[in-house]
């Protein structure tokens, strides 16, 4: 997950050029559909690790009062909010050309 402290991604919106988009494919809708994949595959990365470090911190008992004073949760959190989302993060590889695709279909002709 280091690529996600360091990409370029944008954590805004970002308008991109169709033609480049669809390059690799020739296809829109085979683009789009790459990079939604990828996109639930970087989700669900960042998820884990956002729930194994959340897991430290994990206390089982049922004092409001811890919950408000643990301050490295609290930090942790806002850091995973900052990064960018993972759709910009799936487009910036698909754009880098850092994802393998393949048509099978056409494998097959």
């Amino acid at each position: 997950m280091n690529e996600l402290k360091n990409s370029t991604a944008s954590v805004s919106t970002v308008t991109i050029n169709k033609n480049e988009f669809d390059k690799p494919t020739d296809n829109i809708y085979e683009a789009i559909s790459i990079t939604a994949k990828r996109a639930v595959q970087i989700n669900s990365e960042i998820k884990k690790e956002l729930l194994e470090k959340l897991e430290e911190f994990a206390t089982y008992s049922d004092s409001l009062e811890e919950v408000f004073e643990n301050k490295e949760q609290i930090e942790v959190s806002k850091f995973y909010e900052k990064l960018p989302k993972p759709h910009a993060l799936a487009v910036e590889e698909w754009l880098m050309d850092k994802i393998y695709h393949r048509n099978t279909e056409k494998d097959v002709q």
